[in-house]
């Protein structure tokens, strides 16, 4: 077995990919922690079916996107010209908590452009914002975005302040799909090229439209775009409706694509009396991971966020994640959820997540252990990201391909570490210089007793 490189990096437990073996140990989903409501709309300029939320976080401030008014009812009773009623705008917030419409100036909107509106028309429609990390790009190119809807409609876009748009280029971009949602463009500097993560239709076999599905495609230019390739999953793994794909880099981690998709169920409605809502099926959110965009683990099957006891998160296209991680507190990453979709209480809540904390391995009272597959590492020290209870602890081994302990590394060589730290530097009874193991192919045993352990990195600091 080759071992893996990790460099410097920082490495989640979210999938097996590090993992060789696993007893009285595993992997474990952490659901995140709901906070509160940051934005509920108000008409005209909103309704009931506004949404798709966006994050970016630039020049200080936390900004957000999303479509504004949107015609309500079927499409066959909406007039002609509906689409061009659409439209993007535009939160802005200091703190990631408190939210506020600006007045841009930009767009005249029931007889004033003292409003948050940024365009309007069928290319406002799911409008979804980056900050472009690549270092070729222009200044006033720093800011690009994708928006529109129908098949083979999607048209890009790009700012030197985030406000005001110029298109890419006349026409939709050259990509086929179905893009009636939010696609996510980004710039992924690990593999160098930008990426849409966008819709399309998978024939299962059954009647009908297919299920919603997510494809991606890359470009070195934003312009010019690769066939998509649609999203491939382990063998076993159902197929199931994933309305949004909320696709983003993991910040501090960023050789990783995290996915939340809010999960559809079209067949399922739940009859809450006293509650007259046009439209059936129920939603969650789930939580997927990729180390090349097309290949994506599943090993958590179960929701990350349910509908919980508000009964109007229990009609469709509720819990949708934003596309964006914020980082509120050194303790804390700050996602955004859209909730009550349909409703006049529609809004967006937030929720936290521990940094690198999606998932961990876990082990409870009585114990258990995690051995890695081999791997070579950069640095002189390991740290970290961990969390036990009062009696609970972890403990760290280093072994050498063939699973023999290195001397000065073994587990009786250090004391059991205890509490919750997100970067804990580990010592042994000689120290934490780890500088003579660079490059030397090893594995890591971790001893866990109701612990988890979230990821980890090697470095000097």
């Amino acid at each position: 077995m080759n071992p893996i490189d990790l460099g410097s990096q920082r490495e989640l437990f979210i999938d097996h990919y590090l993992i060789d073996s696993l007893s009285g140990a595993a992997l474990h989903l952490h659901e995140p922690v709901l906070k509160e409501t940051v934005f509920r709309v108000i008409e005209p300029l909103e309704n009931a079916c506004t949404g798709c939320y966006n994050l970016v976080q630039a020049d200080g401030k936390i900004m957000v996107y999303y479509r504004g008014y949107h015609p309500t009812g079927k499409h066959e009773d909406l007039p002609e010209g509906w689409a061009q009623t659409q439209t993007a705008n535009l939160l802005v917030s200091d703190d990631g908590i408190h939210f506020e419409r600006p007045g841009l100036g930009l767009v005249e909107a029931e007889g004033s452009t003292d409003n948050n509106i940024l365009i309007r028309g069928s290319e406002a429609h799911n409008f979804c914002v980056f900050l472009d990390g690549n270092p070729s790009a222009p200044s006033d190119q720093r800011f690009k975005a994708v928006g529109g809807e129908g098949r083979d409609s999607l048209f890009g876009f790009t700012s030197a302040d985030g406000l005001t748009w110029k298109p890419v280029q006349d026409g939709p971009l050259a990509i086929t799909g179905a893009f009636d949602s939010v696609n996510v463009p980004l710039w992924d500097d690990y593999a160098g090229c930008y990426r849409i993560f966008s819709r399309y239709f998978e024939q299962t076999g059954d009647e009908g439209v297919g299920v919603r599905a997510i494809q991606s495609c890359t470009s070195d230019d934003f312009i010019h775009w690769t066939t998509p390739e649609h999203h491939v999953y382990d063998e076993g793994v159902p197929f199931e409706h994933f309305y949004t794909n909320a696709t983003t880099l993991c910040p501090g981690a960023e050789h990783i694509l995290l996915s939340f998709p809010m999960r559809f169920v079209p067949e399922r409605t739940k009859d809450i009396e006293g509650m007259d809502y046009p439209g059936g099926g129920v939603s969650d959110a789930v939580f997927m991971s990729s180390r090349d965009g097309v290949h994506w683990d599943r090993t958590f099957m179960a929701a990350w966020l349910r509908p919980g006891p508000e009964k109007r998160n229990w009609t469709h296209r509720n819990q949708t994640p934003a596309a964006g991680i914020i980082p509120t507190a050194p303790d804390e990453w700050s996602m955004y959820v859209a909730e009550h979709y349909g409703w006049d209480t529609n809004g967006v809540r937030r929720v936290t997540v521990r940094p690198h904390g999606f998932a961990s391995v876990r082990a409870g009272y009585h114990g258990g252990e995690l051995v890695t597959k081999p791997l070579t590492f950069a640095g002189s020290t390991l740290f970290l990201n961990y969390s036990t209870s009062a009696v609970g602890s972890v403990t760290v081994e280093i072994r050498d391909m063939e699973g023999r302990t290195v001397e000065g590394f073994a587990a009786s060589d250090m004391e059991p570490i205890f509490g919750d730290d997100l970067d804990a530097p580990i010592s042994w009874k000689a120290g934490s210089d780890l500088s003579r193991l660079n490059g030397v192919p090893v594995r890591l045993r971790f001893l866990l007793t109701d612990a988890d352990i979230f990821s980890f990195r090697f470095g000097d600091s």
